[in-house]
């Protein structure tokens, strides 16, 4: 498949009063046309700060892009003017946001806010580009969409809110979507419809998918591969089908053993993650993970390591791929024959 999408050694820090903030140190990896891939990992890990850097939407008074790039179509957006990114925005690439709520103004009227998108990017009349809103109210099954193209947003409830927003994203048909949590205020049955309606508006039109969110479930529903993200960094990159059944980094298991199924006692207690993430203002010279993890040897704590292939297409950040790891693990420091190698 075409690769539409591909991000580079992406480093992004922010200025603030406290230091310099190293949100995204040194991200990599791609998207395809017509895939969904999905980024999962704590909050704070720089999931969304990625996404922000792919729509240049992060405040100019305090980010920096440090390094790396972000090559969408044979071009490099962190070059790319304001200008230009307007041009890309909304036509080329499109984002739905967590809350809806605050994401469409609530002074306009849902229909001038997608007939607005529409006559920025396309040379056609207000009438065509009415038409085209309407079409796009009723594509994401919006009830009655001669009468609510005309209402507020405060008319609509959270999950028409939601699809709204998703036909505002699709109005010009993009080569790409970002979905950053785009169920997350919502209730399950709500979240099963907007989930089943991004797979049907993909199935239609073809667009890629990036799809930000901590929740697995989701990613298993949704998504072709995973980008695990922990502190700024890609610590896995597999398809849902690896990840799920053999997982290659001790934070990927974490994240797993913490999730309830439903063949579970009842009374079995959840398996969270130990402690906290490290302080990105200082991050550890070392594995970002190494105080959180119970396979951890000496090494994980003064050399970081690096993103490896240790299955056919599946990535991993760990020391215990090493072929030194089995015999620091006979040293007593840990035991790294116990997490799944297969």
């Amino acid at each position: 498949m075409e690769k539409i999408l591909e991000v580079k050694d992406l480093h992004v820090s922010f200025n603030t009063y406290a230091g310099e903030v190293k949100a995204v140190r040194g991200v990599n990896f791609e998207v395809k046309a017509g895939e969904t891939i999905g980024i999962v990992g704590e909050s704070g890990c720089g999931k969304s700060v990625t996404a922000k850097s792919i729509m240049k939407l992060l405040p100019a008074s305090s980010v920096q892009y440090k390094q790396g790039s972000i090559q969408f179509n044979g071009r490099n957006l962190l070059e790319s003017s304001e200008k230009e990114m307007q041009r890309i925005r909304g036509k080329q690439i499109s984002m739905i946001f967590q809350d809806p709520m605050t994401s469409l103004n609530p002074t306009s009227k849902v229909g001038n806010q997608i007939i607005e998108t529409i006559l920025r990017h396309n040379k056609i009349s207000r009438k065509e580009a009415f038409d085209k809103a309407l079409n796009m109210l009723e594509l994401v099954g919006i009830p009655q969409p001669s009468k609510r193209i005309h209402q507020y947003p405060h008319e609509y409830s959270g999950g028409m809110r939601q699809r709204a927003m998703i036909a505002m994203a699709l109005a010009c048909n993009p080569n790409l979507l970002i979905a950053d949590e785009p169920t997350t205020a919502l209730d399950v049955t709500i979240q099963a419809q907007i989930l089943e309606l991004m797979k049907d508006i993909q199935q239609k039109t073809g667009t890629s998918i990036i799809l930000i969110t901590h929740d697995l479930g989701v990613v298993a529903e949704m998504c072709d591969r995973v980008v695990v993200m922990y502190a700024g960094q890609v610590v896995e990159t597999a398809t849902v089908r690896d990840l799920y059944s053999k997982p290659q980094h001790p934070y990927t298991e974490g994240l797993l053993k913490s999730i309830p199924k439903l063949n579970m006692d009842k009374k079995q207690p959840l398996s969270p993650i130990i402690g906290t993430p490290p302080d990105l203002i200082d991050p550890p010279k070392g594995c970002p993970f190494f105080a959180r993890c119970e396979y951890a040897m000496n090494v994980c704590k003064q050399h970081n390591p690096e993103l490896e292939e240790v299955n056919p297409g599946q990535f991993a950040a760990c020391w215990l791929h090493h072929p030194m790891a089995k015999k620091e693990a006979g040293k007593g420091e840990t035991n790294a024959n116990t997490i799944n190698r297969n």
